[in-house]
C-alpha cells in the first residue's frame, strides 16, 4: 500500500480522533481513535518511535503525486472505501517490526475489521505528532510524552477540527 496522505481529525461530538488514510490507489481508510485506546496504545507507539531506524537504500525518487503530503487539506476526491464508509473502531492494535526499520500497525475491531498501516520510521514520527497534537485540541489532558521532538502539526477549522 503506498500511503498518499494521513489525517487525524478531532471529532467532538463523538469525542474520538478519526484517522484517516489515503492511499495511491484512491482508497481511504479511516479509524476511530478513542481516548482510552490513544492512552493504551502511546506508550508503544514512544517506543517504537525511540528506536534508531534502520537506514533503507532510495530506489527512485518519488514523483510529486506519488510523495507523502502532510501540508495540503486531505483530498475528498471520491475515494474507495474497502472496509466502508463507516470508520473501524479500534479495540486493539499489532506492532509489527519489519527487518528494514519500518513498521506495520494493525488495527482491529473487536476481531471483526481489521486494517494494516505500513510505516517508515518518519511516517510513524508524523503520525505520533498528529496524535498528540489531536488529543491536545480534543482536550483529553493525556501526558504524552516521551517521544523525540517532531515537526508541529497546525489545527484547522471546521467540523472536525482537521489537523494534516
Amino acid at each position: 500500500m503506498q500511503i498518499r496522505q494521513l489525517q487525524v481529525a478531532c471529532d467532538f461530538l463523538q469525542d474520538r480522533l478519526l484517522l484517516r488514510v489515503a492511499t495511491q490507489d484512491n482508497e481511504e481508510f479511516r479509524v476511530w481513535v478513542t481516548r482510552r485506546f490513544l492512552r493504551e496504545l502511546w506508550p508503544h507507539l514512544a517506543r517504537l518511535a525511540g528506536k534508531e531506524a534502520v537506514a533503507t537504500p532510495v530506489v527512485g525518487e518519488l514523483s510529486p503525486e506519488e510523495a507523502l503530503s502532510f501540508e495540503q487539506p486531505f483530498a475528498d476526491d471520491q475515494a474507495n472505501y474497502p472496509l466502508g464508509s463507516t470508520p473501524l473502531l479500534s479495540s486493539e492494535v499489532k506492532v509489527d517490526t519489519l527487518s528494514d526499520g519500518s513498521f506495520n500497525l494493525t488495527f482491529r475491531e473487536a476481531r471483526e475489521r481489521s486494517f494494516q498501516l505500513p510505516l517508515t520510521a518518519d511516517m510513524l514520527q508524523t503520525l505520533c505528532t498528529m496524535l498528540r497534537a489531536g488529543a491536545e485540541h480534543a482536550q483529553w489532558n493525556l501526558v504524552l510524552d516521551d517521544m523525540p521532538a517532531t515537526a508541529s502539526v497546525t489545527p484547522h477549522k471546521d467540523h472536525l477540527s482537521r489537523l494534516h
